[in-house]
């Protein structure tokens, strides 16, 4: 019996095995990009580890990579886990926003859904992958399940493993600002350059000397583009990433609470989506829509209310130092309800007085601008920030000089809308008890719009501006907005993920570095350049340009700095940058010397049809032509790096027919620091067999008009 016993044995035992490797390869998924280029991999490696893999047209671009959390529990979902189900399908759709860079969007994927039980606490956690042309995002989903009902995340460990030492253009991991300039390097040299990149700011809190801030761009050396972001950033902490300098590797690094614990969960429940942007076309970054396909659509019913436009504002002149936000010295700090403003002396330098909000009126009406802001209206401003101060502003009271019902009255015969300002010093309990007061003075003084703003430090003390708390908060002021038909510029708060879509009241954001740097020492001149590849990956940027006048000084005597860009780079901005807000962000007087190209700004739209990516390559330079929604009018912006160059652009995207291009161009002897003002504006027949060599200087760029002959 016992040969026949072994022969029995040795039959089950080879059935074991073949069973088990078959059940091992069934832990191989993969799925393929619609047009075949981009092919995504999820295994269970040795132990139950989830892990994925990318690869775009036979190339690495995200080496196996480890997936999961640690939860405050002391256990961690890593590993020990089957897979219950795999599914695969298709979407292939079309969608109209709002507004934005196009009239139509696509939504063209393929999905991976692995259902994933760990086997040591009986937890599931599903995974979903969507693999677009030139994309790949995916996120986790959480079943309410009694294993997993509520649980704190200490740790996300998905990982991004690179396949070599690539250039990255970053800046410095912060858990409260992303206003930095942006540094290019090999990532094998980010460990030594940080510390000189983190510059001054009202709040800053970096985490990691090789700690770097999503949207991420890097290049490989076989030429690959690839850009690290996350999408639908909802009740979660905003991530960055954490650079293993010896491997290449990053690992999520979510923003903490004080106590250092990351994200609080209950099931059912799912993470934002980490994607990844590749191509060998560096266009092709700029021209994907993820981050908007990834979110959900629009859950406003009524969005007619929501109107894209061109502003002007009391804004700069505070921003240079020419003019303040507060009204008086007298008092040493404010009261709010007790301290009685007509009792104290104007210092003079207020900016917000009712005399110069109607000159800038005056010059908005009479050059068809839509809207004016005006910051420093509102009482407060002589103590605002840096004293971790509670009730520092109400959002309802005039200063003495500025008479609101007289300049409401003043806008409205201009035909001008007026644009709230809500700087709430990070005073966030503050703002939210008196959000829905605000926001009725607002609608009954017929204010449509808010900027508001998070300078400094966050109150109360200890919490940053990227968790989840006050990630939740920035997203409450959107929605108690919608409820009273507001639209929503926010400032100094966590970077855009493509929230727009779903709230498309959501009409710009800063978030990064802007316009204001310029009177603050300077920006390096190719920023505008990097921005598209960067910040605005998750969404338009409230960048506010058109400045003209470089030297600061002739607005301040005591600011030095320089504006680091030509005239003509500044007019590029307003269609390289593309935004449903944009502002002209100097001041009347100086648009007065430059009315020629101030034409530009005058004719620019801000919504767009359709729009073309024609050349591009990080913070080196940008072309985008653009159609104007619902118009037969075209504008092209080139910006511009360090280096000169000469910008060959086809004009094959306009149709059949005959135009008149206006071409706003350096001079041949323009320079971001010897000779910005230098420009030259022609008139040139066109046609879409046209190809225009264009000259541009350091810091340089152009604008072009195109119209129907």
């Amino acid at each position: 019996m016992r040969p026949f016993f072994k022969t029995i044995c040795l039959a089950l035992s080879a059935s074991f095995m073949g069973l088990l490797a078959q059940a091992q390869e069934s832990t191989v998924q993969s799925v393929t990009s619609p047009d075949g280029n981009l092919t995504l991999h999820f295994e269970l490696a040795e132990g139950g580890a989830p892990r994925y893999s990318l690869q775009y047209k036979g190339k690495d671009v995200v080496k196996p990579s480890g997936m999961g959390f640690r939860l405050k529990d002391g256990t961690a979902l890593v590993d020990y886990f089957r897979l219950v189900k795999a599914s695969q399908s298709e979407k292939d759709e079309t969608w109209k926003p709002v507004w934005g860079e196009e009239n139509e969007i696509r939504d063209h994927h393929k999905e991976l859904l692995v259902e994933l039980e760990q086997t040591s606490s009986k937890r599931l956690m599903n995974i979903r992958f969507r693999v677009f042309d030139h994309a790949l995002g995916f996120r986790y989903e959480f079943p309410q399940q009694r294993n997993l009902s509520y649980f704190v995340i200490t740790d996300e460990c998905t990982q991004f493993a690179m396949t070599g030492d690539h250039t990255a253009w970053w800046i410095p991991g912060d858990y409260d600002t992303q206003e930095y300039d942006y540094t290019r390097s090999r990532l094998s040299e980010i460990r030594g350059l940080m510390t000189g990149s983190i510059t001054g700011n009202l709040s800053q809190t970096s985490f990691s000397p090789t700690g770097v801030q999503t949207a991420l761009m890097l290049k490989s050396d076989d030429g690959l583009y690839i850009n690290l972001h996350e999408a639908a950033l909802v009740d979660y902490p905003c991530m960055h990433l954490d650079l293993d300098d010896k491997n290449f590797v990053f690992t999520s690094w979510l923003t903490p609470y004080p106590n250092g614990d990351k994200a609080y969960m209950q099931s059912a429940c799912r993470t934002p989506w980490r994607t990844v942007i590749v191509s060998d076309d560096a266009r092709d970054i700029l021209a994907s829509r993820v981050t908007l396909n990834l979110n959900e659509p629009c859950k406003l019913e009524d969005t007619s209310w929501i109107k894209p436009c061109k502003y002007m504002g009391v804004w700069w002149e505070m921003i240079t130092g020419k003019s303040e936000w507060s009204y008086t010295y007298d008092a040493p700090n404010i009261h709010l309800g007790q301290t009685d403003y007509a009792k104290l002396k104007p210092h003079g330098r207020h900016g917000a007085t009712t005399g110069n909000v109607k000159r800038y009126i005056d010059f908005a009406s009479k050059h068809g601008f839509d809207a004016l802001l005006v910051e420093g209206w509102n009482i407060g401003w002589e103590d605002w920030f840096g004293n971790a101060k509670d009730e520092v502003f109400d959002f309802v009271t005039p200063y003495p000089d500025f008479d609101l019902p007289g300049i409401r009255d003043y806008a409205r015969q201009k035909g001008i809308k007026m644009i709230m300002h809500h700087e709430t010093s990070s005073s966030i309990r503050n703002y939210e008890r008196r959000m829905d007061e605000a926001y009725r003075f607002m609608k009954e003084n017929g204010y449509d719009a808010v900027k508001s703003g998070y300078v400094g430090n966050i109150i109360p003390p200890g919490q940053n501006h990227y968790n989840q708390w006050h990630v939740n908060h920035y997203l409450y002021a959107v929605k108690k907005a919608a409820e009273y038909k507001i639209m929503v510029n926010a400032h100094e708060a966590v970077r855009p993920t493509g929230l727009c879509r779903t709230y498309p009241n959501l009409i710009g954001n800063e978030s990064a570095r802007g316009s204001e740097y310029q009177a603050f020492g300077g920006s390096k001149p190719g920023h505008t350049a990097i921005l598209p590849f960067t910040r605005l990956i998750g969404g338009p940027m409230d960048y506010t340009p058109g400045l003209f006048e470089n030297d600061i000084k002739k607005y301040n005597p005591n600011n030095s700095s320089w504006v680091n860009t030509t005239l003509c780079n500044q007019l590029s901005l307003y269609v390289s940058m593309s935004s449903p807000l944009q502002m002209a962000a100097d001041l009347p007087e100086t648009y007065e010397r430059f009315m020629d190209a101030f034409q530009f700004i005058k004719d620019v739209e801000v919504d767009w049809d359709r729009s073309w990516y024609l050349e591009a390559e990080p913070m080196e330079y940008v072309t985008v032509a653009r159609k104007a929604k619902g118009k037969d009018l075209w504008f092209v912006g080139g910006t511009n790096g360090e280096q000169p160059r000469i910008s060959v652009i086809n004009l094959n995207f306009l149709p059949a027919g005959k135009y008149v291009a206006i071409i706003y161009q350096d001079g041949k002897d323009a320079h971001y620091k010897e000779n910005p003002q230098n420009y030259v504006i022609s008139t040139k027949k066109v046609s879409p067999k046209t190809k225009l060599k264009i000259w541009t200087a350091a810091g340089g760029g152009y604008a072009i008009s195109i119209r129907p002959q």
